[in-house]
């Protein structure tokens, strides 16, 4: 059992993200009050799931209206909290104007935030959440590495604006988290770098990155094959409880990948074939490179740029330091992804 050292509330930003929600359920069955920021509180839609966590905790979740971009916009779900748990942040793989809707936010939204925790004097702990995007953008950043693992003190160099947005918009939200941090000395920062999460939700949306990218595996869209690409996996439940061992451990301190293994996409394929058999259309092979861009030059899944900075490269990401600072244990990729189809199946889904 994770225990919190606090009786004030706690402060979570982005509470109906797929992630956050997790994280809002955990600290509800411990019995913390919880400030939980949203942009509409009345989008039904992407709601739901946290009216059901307030009926069945009642009192215990108190929900504001916050905006990334409005300047003071969190200081009154903060008031009074000890703890701020900061995940809100745009994340979009496609988009058409990258400066205004993923670096804005997540750089403007985490100033935003940071700047409230300077003025409310009972918040003594920042945890934020990153992403190991911040820690190499394109896979080819592993050839600067002298054995192909990355750890904590590599940062993305491969990012920006054109390339990668997303994980650029993730670099420089931390980057600006840290500098904050070390203008002042009362309140601590805990930076969590979680890899794909994946695993089931809480939320019934179906516009997740997570979600969408199971389905594919499993509904035929990758039937052909999949190119050579390698992800880092992480079970969602997992980073759920990271933070809160990041906020409830006293001596936590700097970055933490999370991590539970790094697996080409044929080989998450074959983790849900290995529980499900021929139940659903998988790819059972990996296409050649050059299939792999004849393919993107037709269908637009992937871009050239991307494809030549990723494609067949392979590389580790070292978890020792998260085992080691916040005692993490992690669930294989094979359980989190049979968990993550088993409740797709039970939401009818796939």
């Amino acid at each position: 059992m994770i225990h919190i050292e606090t009786d004030k509330p706690i402060l979570l930003t982005g509470a109906s993200g797929y992630m956050a929600s997790w994280i809002a359920h955990y600290l509800l069955e411990q019995g913390h009050t919880v400030h939980g920021t949203v942009r509409d509180q009345h989008d039904t839609h992407k709601m739901g799931h946290l009216d059901i966590l307030d009926r069945k905790h009642p009192g215990k979740l108190v929900l504001f209206e916050a905006d990334l971009l409005d300047m003071g916009a969190f200081a009154e779900a903060m008031q009074g909290c000890g703890i701020v748990i900061h995940t809100a942040s745009p994340f979009k793989v496609r988009t058409k104007d990258p400066q205004k809707e993923l670096i804005e936010p997540a750089l403007q939204g985490t100033r935003n935030v940071l700047q409230t925790v300077n003025e409310i004097t009972t918040v003594e702990r920042v945890v934020l959440t990153s992403s190991v995007a911040a820690v190499m953008g394109d896979a080819r950043e592993v050839e600067d590495t002298t054995s192909g693992v990355l750890t904590e003190d590599n940062w993305n160099l491969s990012s920006d604006l054109r390339n990668q947005p997303f994980a650029y918009s993730k670099t420089l939200a931390e980057k600006e988290a840290w500098r904050i941090n070390q203008e002042q000395e009362r309140w601590h920062l805990v930076v969590l770098n979680p890899a794909f999460m994946l695993g089931p939700s809480i939320s019934s949306r179906l516009d997740g990155t997570s979600t969408n990218f199971v389905r594919q595996l499993v509904n035929g869209t990758f039937r052909s094959g999949v190119p050579d690409l390698t992800y880092g996996v992480v079970d969602v439940r997992d980073v759920a409880r990271a933070h809160l061992l990041a906020a409830s451990l006293p001596e936590a301190r700097g970055r933490h990948i999370l991590s539970a293994e790094t697996c080409k996409m044929i080989e998450l394929s074959r983790e849900i074939k290995a529980f499900f058999g021929n139940k659903y259309p998988l790819p059972k092979r990996q296409t050649a490179q050059w299939w792999t861009y004849l393919s993107a030059l037709f269908r637009g899944t992937y871009s050239w740029k991307f494809l030549s900075s990723n494609l067949g490269y392979t590389f580790e990401l070292d978890n020792s330091y998260s085992v080691a600072d916040l005692h993490m244990e992690y669930r294989p990729a094979r359980e989190t992804l049979v968990d993550q189809v088993k409740d797709l199946e039970e939401r009818g889904l796939v």
